[in-house]
């Protein structure tokens, strides 16, 4: 089973989504000034990652999807990367680089997966 794992920042909160490995397999796609903004992050991903469709953007003349939705994109590396995009069009949720497209889109069904049940391991208060 995965966990959010959220972590206090100099400025406000990030969190990320590990798998059972303990491998992050997303992260919040910005920094959160409360406790509790950053925990309705997190429920926005375990509500629209299970139901998002994938919209490929690799493929020439690819079929856009309506939000919410995993696109798949290359960055500036050459790499493939996704982001989790709420109803609404806002980015909740962003992945490392994989030189694979196959990868990646394990690592979106991974997030699918891993967002529904898990846990949230909140940062220790002593940790500033």
């Amino acid at each position: 089973m995965g966990k959010f794992v959220i972590k206090s920042t100099k400025t406000g909160f990030t969190f990320s989504l590990k798998a059972g490995n303990g491998e992050i397999i997303a992260t919040g796609g910005e920094v959160y000034n409360t406790l509790a903004s950053v925990k309705n992050g997190i429920a926005s991903v375990s509500k629209n990652a299970p139901v998002a469709k994938i919209e490929d953007q690799t493929i020439e003349g690819y079929e856009q999807v309506t939000n919410p939705k995993f696109e798949i994109y290359k960055d500036k590396a050459g790499e493939f990367r996704f982001r989790l995009k709420a109803r609404n069009g806002e980015i909740i949720s962003v992945s490392e680089g994989y030189v694979k497209k196959d990868s990646c889109k394990k690592g979106i069904a991974s997030v699918q997966k891993n967002a529904v049940d898990s846990p949230i391991i909140e940062p220790d208060p002593e940790d500033k």
